[in-house]
C-alpha cells in the first residue's frame, strides 16, 4: 500500500519546483532594468533560479528511482 507515496512525493516536488521556478522568473524579469536582458538566456542562469533546478532534478531522480507509478 506504501508504494504510491514516494512518486507521490516526486510528483510534488516536481510541481513545487515549477511553480516556484515560475514565480522566481517573474520577480527576474521585473527587476530587468533594460530591454535587451528581458529576452537574454542569461535569466535561465541566474543563481536564484538553481535552487529550484534543484527540486526538480530530485523530483525527477525520484521518478525515475522508483519507477514512477505501479
Amino acid at each position: 500500500m506504501e508504494e504510491w507515496i514516494i512518486p507521490v512525493l516526486a510528483i510534488g516536488l516536481v510541481m513545487f519546483g515549477l511553480i516556484g521556478q515560475g514565480f522566481e522568473m517573474r520577480k527576474i524579469r521585473v527587476s530587468t532594468k533594460r530591454d535587451e536582458e528581458l529576452g537574454s538566456p542569461r535569466i535561465f542562469t541566474d543563481k536564484r533560479n538553481f535552487k529550484w533546478y534543484i527540486l526538480i532534478g530530485a523530483g525527477f531522480a525520484l521518478w525515475y528511482s522508483t519507477g514512477g507509478l505501479p
